[in-house]
């Protein structure tokens, strides 16, 4: 790692004009590894019952498998891996046993000691990563509308208003595999921020607004702003919202103590 830092973060979830809650969301540090974090994010589906079984399906399997890793002999990219796959058996059979059909999408990202971070995501939900108040990545989309952005038919600024924006073409608990995009980054820096929300939230902000909220307020600063401007501008149709923000500080260097002049008797 080129330079310390501190990670501050923050997290965030709102019904949002819904009856009922199905996003979840979940931030650990790791209990035996100073630096080492893990924000999983989860958009749950399927009716009231449904979706928040799929999503707390999510976080537990974050859990139980994150406590379980090693950042110095175990990979990160199979963990993620793990946990999408685990959780979406999990999902299967709870629809078989309820006679539900749940489902959830998953964004999550794990940061490493050494400063490497790696991200997984399955659906629509989210994770960005700016740095200095640009974007440098974001996740892409396993719905209808990201494949016609894909091709060309049509701009980001139309799928935000597609009519078929909430079609999802992969996610955790249906019947064939779910699709797992996975991105790393070699080394996080001071100045970059990594987000990672729904649709809930994501729906309502250009990436530059994004980066401009992220750069200028602290996390939970942000976390607040981005949750009430989603809500005032669903305009009463806002979907559960939820987010998970770590922002990278660099720490203030220790000034170099003076020089001290040493005689010697001969």
């Amino acid at each position: 790692m080129s330079k310390a830092f501190r990670m501050i973060a923050s997290t965030g979830i709102h019904k949002g004009d819904r009856e009922y809650q199905q996003d979840q969301v979940l931030l650990l540090a790791h209990p035996r590894f100073n630096g080492c974090v893990l924000a999983t994010l989860a958009d749950g589906m399927g009716g009231r019952s449904g979706g928040r079984k799929a999503s707390d399906q999510v976080m537990m399997t974050a859990r139980q498998l994150f406590e379980r890793y090693s950042p110095e002999s175990d990979d990160a990219e199979a963990l993620l891996r793990s946990m999408v796959l685990e959780a979406h058996t999990v999902i299967r059979l709870t629809a078989i046993t309820s006679e539900q059909e749940p489902h959830s999408t998953i964004a999550a990202f794990l940061i490493n000691p050494r400063g490497d971070c790696h991200w997984v995501h399955a659906g629509d939900s989210r994770i960005y990563h700016f740095r200095n108040g640009q974007l440098v990545k974001r996740s892409s989309d396993h719905s209808y509308v990201q494949a016609l952005v894909d091709r060309g038919e049509i701009s980001e600024a139309e799928a935000n208003v597609h009519p078929n924006s909430n079609i999802l073409v992969g996610c955790l608990g249906t019947e064939s595999d779910p699709p797992i995009t996975m991105h790393t980054i070699s080394q996080l820096q001071p100045g970059d921020v990594l987000l990672s929300c729904s649709d809930g939230v994501w729906h309502y902000f250009s990436p530059a607004e994004l980066a401009s909220v992220l750069d200028s307020l602290t996390p939970r600063e942000a976390t607040e702003f981005l949750i009430d401007k989603a809500r005032m501008r669903a305009r009463g149709g806002g979907d559960n919202l939820s987010l998970a923000i770590v922002k990278l500080e660099a720490l203030p260097e220790l000034p170099t103590p003076p020089l001290k002049a040493f005689g010697v008797n001969t």
